[in-house]
Order: C-alpha cells, then sequence, then structure tokens
C-alpha cells in the first residue's frame, strides 16, 4: 500500500506541476523571463526533487498522503479557474519589470488578487503534507517568500498605471492570497 500511496503523490505532484510548467509559454505572454522568474523556478524544481526524495526515503502515514493529494488537485482546480478567468488579459510572467496593461476581477480574482500564486502555494503545502516531513518546510518557506516578493512587485507596479486607482478599489474586496470575505 505504501509503495501505491507514493506513486500517487509523485505522479500528481508531477503532473500538477508540468501543467505549471506549461502555462509558463502557454499561458504567460512576457517576452523575457526575469531573473526573478529564472530563481523561483529554480527553487520549484529544487523543491520538487527534495519533496520526491521525501515522498520515497521516509514513511508517511496514508492520511497524510490522501489529503496532500486533495489539496493538491484543489489547487490544480484554482490554476485551471486562474486560466480560464485570464486568458485574453495577457498576463506576465512573475518578476516582468513592465506595467500591466489589464486587470482581472472575475472568476478567483474576485476574491483573491494572486489566484496563481495561491494555487503555487497550496500545492506546495499539499505536497509537503503529504511527504509528512519537518525537512518539507524549509523548501515550502522559500518558494512562499518567492511567491510573496512577486505579488508585492506586481502590486508596485499597478501604482504606476492608469489601472491605479481601480487597483487600490480591487484591493480593498480581494484578499493578497486568500479571500477576504466569499460572496
Amino acid at each position: 500500500m505504501e509503495l501505491i500511496a507514493d506513486l500517487v503523490v509523485t505522479v500528481v505532484s508531477i503532473a500538477i506541476l508540468a501543467q505549471h510548467v506549461w502555462a509558463l509559454r502557454g499561458h504567460f505572454a512576457s517576452e523575457t523571463m526575469a531573473n526573478g522568474a529564472r530563481v523561483t523556478s529554480a527553487a520549484a524544481l529544487l523543491t520538487c526533487a527534495c519533496l520526491l526524495l521525501l515522498v520515497w526515503t521516509h514513511s508517511q502515514p496514508i492520511w497524510a498522503q490522501v489529503v496532500g493529494v486533495l489539496i493538491e488537485l484543489g489547487s490544480l482546480a484554482l490554476f485551471w479557474a486562474a486560466i480560464k478567468a485570464s486568458r485574453t488579459a495577457r498576463l506576465r510572467f512573475a518578476f516582468d519589470d513592465q506595467p500591466p496593461h489589464s486587470l482581472v476581477t472575475i472568476g478567483p480574482y474576485q476574491y483573491v488578487r494572486h489566484p496563481f500564486y495561491t494555487s503555487y502555494l497550496l500545492f506546495w503545502i499539499g505536497w509537503a503534507i503529504a511527504t509528512w516531513s519537518l525537512w518539507s518546510v524549509l523548501p515550502l518557506i522559500i518558494v512562499a517568500t518567492l511567491y510573496v516578493l512577486a505579488a508585492r512587485m506586481e502590486e508596485r507596479l499597478f501604482a504606476t498605471t492608469a489601472l491605479a486607482d481601480e487597483y487600490a478599489a480591487y484591493r480593498q474586496r480581494a484578499g493578497l492570497f486568500w479571500p477576504r470575505r466569499l460572496g
């Protein structure tokens, strides 16, 4: 049973990560990848390697693996909802220093300003839970810090555009990564 659970965690996690990688070219529209985005990608790959190592070298309770995979699948649903809502917005990569040219406020963007980062965070949290190891906390903190830095940079860029007032009002009703309120 442990082998099957480890395989499920591995296959689900890698399949979700592959969809995140697809979005780099299939959804986001930056001309080049900023150094911050390269660092974030490298951190994600290292985190993936660390979590895979933990899954395959340590025993985890089955309930932790089930809960972890369910959280990962929830993150995937949010990821695709964000893709659908922002399909025509031509969003840029993380850490792109070009000012945004549009504001998305539909779909999950009604509730959170950065649903992609939220989905990535939930994915890593789910995988960390599935490893059931304190060793997963450090890489989780590193990727979370990078997402916070990227989100804050994007928010500063909005302040330099004609969308600044609209974005300020949007910030009052939508949370950074977690909803302020539902409904």
